[in-house]
């Protein structure tokens, strides 16, 4: 009996297993809890990229809705979102603070933005990623919306389409509008 026991247990482990990733795969990865929601955003003071004058803080986010976007110029899912965001600054829809995230070339960022247009009222380096991993950022592009308190009130994984902007993000910040 202790015989058929040692066969049975490769199977028992590979069943256990096989659940595990079953309900794994039903998970949407965009729907990451993030720690940060429906808190203070974390106190940073990010130089400016280069070629900018002025850098972005946490201080900037205080008194508006406002959302703050995670992009790298290296980022082929930033360069999806970039004219969608184009267009959220055209319209003056909302602030966009941008944080560009783990350059490796100087300049980099400051030529992706003159190539592709500028959406961000104001753009920090955050080249070590310190501020990123504050924010729980696993990838770029990622956006956060933030309240006129500077609270955290949503985060959003992957690009933003007009799609996503209308039906999920765009009713929140009308709502935290209104607060």
């Amino acid at each position: 009996m202790s015989k058929r026991l040692i066969y049975l247990l490769p199977l028992g482990i590979f069943l256990i297993l096989a659940v595990y990733f079953a309900v794994g795969l039903t998970k949407d990865p965009r729907k990451l809890p993030s720690t940060l929601i429906n808190r203070e955003v974390p106190a940073f003071d990010l130089p400016a990229i280069q070629g900018f004058d002025r850098g972005f803080s946490s201080q900037d986010l205080m008194g508006q809705v406002t959302l703050v976007n995670i992009f790298g110029s290296w980022c082929v899912a930033c360069l999806a979102e970039h004219p969608f965001l184009m267009e959220l600054k055209k319209n003056n829809v909302i602030p966009i603070y941008g944080i560009d995230w783990r350059e490796k070339t100087d300049g980099a960022a400051t030529q992706w933005l003159e190539r592709h247009g500028n959406p961000y009222t104001l753009v920090g380096d955050d080249r070590d990623s310190r501020v990123s991993i504050d924010f729980g950022v696993t990838g770029a592009p990622e956006s956060f919306i933030v309240d006129k308190k500077g609270i955290v009130r949503y985060k959003h994984i992957g690009p933003i389409y007009p799609e996503t902007w209308r039906d999920t993000l765009f009713p929140i910040v009308e709502e935290l509008r209104k607060e």
